[in-house]
């Protein structure tokens, strides 16, 4: 099993895993082992889709080739286009729908005996949650993603989402608390809570949103560490929502915030609310809360209509907003999508050069937020561990890697230390003795008790990287 796309396409995929280990099929990370291959596909922008069929074209191949019997494409590219890539690809025998995630055990062991392709898409999808925690995890075994809503109930002009995944459907409160004890029964210490968008949480259910509560709820969990919100609305960002993140112990003080732009104009053709103005009064009231919480963004360069103008007026809210982290995208016409009729859309060089100007500008904004913390101590997950030095023989140390609680796995920068001890999955102690615009680097000092204590004043080390090395934010996910 292939799995291409953000986390929430990852849980996707375990979900999908774990209803075939149930069943009794065999999961195995080397493709060409398998009898079945399944590609979880991503159909979000032009390069997740060009990577999904590049995949499927190779399991294809694979299936040419005789190194498997079956091949079957899920996820948002087969809810997208699985018309178009029945006919283009008919060596593929299955197609499984983001609406049909649900089902995707039951097709995938039908393609074995089935005589034509199978296909099962909804044409208005709307998820239906597992009943029961099936997941077989493809992350470290110390942290995971726990999915609390599909779908959208947004309209933003660029997003093809709410047509991929349907509206929003919020995971029962009770189920999500279920989900999360079951990983922390598995060893899980970090929660990675994500959605669409996470502040959307339980409006559909009948009340407000019930992310404040919910966030609150994990992280009294025994065995729970970290628990981190992803995808924050901003207008949904209330004050409640910001005192659960910044202020309750065991939740990261990490404010994952999308703004996608700061000029009025722009954000009106993106119908997206707000302005760059009220962006800057939400993030004062968030420094207000904890000065020493991490605030991420991204942003979009080169949308129709974005002047000279407007992208100056880009760069001088990135400018003022002083970010610890941006991620900048350049843009893309999505089919389907309100955006691709409108005009004045600069070029695709044009919009590249603008691109690489705002990680520029920002990467200086980083070096100086890392800055702040050389001298300071914090807490930091290991992730992996290699040996600083060799002397006639032994070793001398060992130097650890990994991230702090405000630093999202897969998407931020890292944390270095030296050490004589420390294994992946640990908590220690790091006091931070430079800073580069991405990573920081230190020493550590001791490990970290195993029973939470309550959450001193943040003392947490920002360690920011603007883009995944490859910019393009896709991970591949082999299960065994």
């Amino acid at each position: 099993m292939v799995t291409l796309g953000c986390p929430k396409n990852v849980v996707d995929a375990e979900e999908i895993a774990g209803a075939l280990q149930a069943r009794g099929h065999r999961l195995d990370a080397r493709a060409h082992n398998g009898d079945i291959v399944v590609v979880h596909t991503c159909g979000f922008v032009r390069d997740a889709q060009e990577e999904s069929v590049n995949a499927v074209l190779q399991a294809v191949e694979d299936k040419r080739a005789g190194r498997c019997r079956r091949v079957v494409v899920t996820g948002c590219l087969a809810q997208r286009f699985a018309d178009a890539l029945r006919d283009a690809i008919p060596e593929v025998d299955g197609f499984v729908g983001t609406g049909s995630t649900d089902r995707a055990a039951e097709v995938i062991a039908s393609v074995e005996h089935a005589e034509a392709p199978l296909l099962q898409v909804e044409r208005r999808p709307r998820h239906v949650w597992q009943a029961t925690p099936t997941r077989a995890l493809s992350t470290p075994p110390w942290t995971a993603y726990l999915k609390i809503g599909e779908g959208c109930g947004h309209r933003c002009s660029f997003c093809a989402i709410p047509a991929i995944r349907g509206p929003h459907v919020s995971k029962p409160f009770e189920a999500v608390l279920a989900e999360a004890r079951h990983l922390a029964g598995q060893g899980v210490k970090e929660l990675n809570v994500v959605s669409q968008d996470s502040t959307q949480y339980g409006y559909d259910l009948g009340r407000r949103s019930q992310l404040a509560p919910l966030l609150r709820e994990l992280a009294r969990l025994p065995g729970i560490r970290w628990v981190r919100a992803l995808y924050c609305y901003p207008s949904r960002l209330t004050l409640d929502v910001i005192e659960a993140i910044v202020g309750t112990p065991g939740v990261c003080a990490y404010v994952d915030l999308p703004l996608q732009h700061a000029d009025e104009g722009v954000l009106r053709a993106m119908r997206r609310p707000g302005s760059g103005q009220a962006y800057l009064r939400l993030i004062r009231r968030i420094r207000r809360a904890n000065p020493d919480a991490c605030i991420r963004t991204t942003f979009i360069t080169g949308f129709p209509g974005e002047t000279e103008e407007a992208f100056a007026s880009l760069q001088r809210f990135v400018e003022t907003a002083e970010f610890d982290r941006v991620g900048v995208f350049a843009y893309s016409t999505e089919e389907g999508t309100p955006a691709a009729r409108l005009p004045g859309r600069p070029s695709a060089k044009e919009a590249e050069r603008r691109r690489e100007a705002l990680l520029q500008m920002q990467r200086d904004i980083s070096l100086d937020r890392n800055r702040r913390w050389v001298g300071r101590e914090l807490e930091m997950l290991v992730e992996s561990v290699r040996p600083l030095a060799v002397s006639q023989g032994r070793r001398q140390g060992r130097l650890l890697r990994g991230r702090t609680f405000r630093d999202a796995p897969e998407i931020d920068g890292a944390v270095e230390a030296a050490a004589a001890w420390g294994e992946p999955g640990d908590f220690v102690t790091v006091r931070v003795e430079r800073a580069g615009p991405y990573d920081l680097f230190g020493r550590a000092s001791a490990p970290v008790g195993r029973s939470r204590a309550a959450r001193p004043s943040p003392s947490i080390s920002p360690a920011a990287d603007d883009v995944t090395p490859d910019g393009s934010g896709f991970v591949t996910i082999g299960f065994m």
